[in-house]
């Protein structure tokens, strides 16, 4: 059911089909949200990609159970999804960093992402002097960067319908199957 809508929201949403809000564990159990970008599933899970000492990188070394949310308003549909994150390996997170564009490489090295900055001209200096150091050659990826992937447990599948009358089914993993049931809007 996720390949179906993933894939009518790639040729309908105006930008950023892979965009979701993923809700993680902070300190003293407070949820904290943001998006983030959907790099690849499969039947395994869901991966994104970030900078593991930001704060959410933080919080997923500290408590690895998330939620992520998919709305693709231009269909009326959202996908709520629930598990627990784990890291990807770190051949992965090699292979589709070598993929970025070299300016994003550049930024993953630049950026203490989550910590104060002084001033916007202090980040575009560490991109120059990074661009004269990686002048020839691979930009490696940093020690600091990886990526999770989600284990879902449960998927809700929301479609708006007239009178909000919404058309509600949840998934829950039982073992190696799944559980289906409608919920009421």
């Amino acid at each position: 059911m996720f390949a179906a809508w993933f894939a009518e929201a790639e040729q309908s949403e105006p930008n950023d089909p892979n965009a979701m809000t993923l809700a993680t564990v902070g300190a003293g159990g407070r949820p904290s949200a943001r998006m983030v970008l959907l790099k690849g599933w499969d039947p395994e899970g869901f991966v994104f990609y970030t900078n593991l000492e930001s704060r959410k990188g933080c919080e997923l070394a500290a408590n690895g159970a998330v939620a992520l949310l998919f709305h693709w308003k231009s269909l009326r549909r959202q996908v709520r999804i629930e598990g627990t994150a784990a890291p990807v390996s770190d051949a992965e997170a090699d292979a589709y960093f070598a993929t970025r564009p070299r300016l994003a490489r550049l930024g993953a090295w630049a950026s203490d992402q989550s910590r104060p900055l002084d001033g916007r001209g202090t980040l575009v200096a560490r991109v120059a002097a990074l661009e004269a150091r990686y002048l020839l050659g691979d930009i490696p990826r940093p020690p600091h960067w990886g990526g999770y992937r989600v284990r879902p447990d449960c998927f809700e599948f929301w479609q708006d319908m007239p009178f909000r009358l919404h058309d509600r089914t949840l998934l829950t993993r039982d073992g190696d199957a799944w559980r289906a049931e409608k919920l009421y809007p």
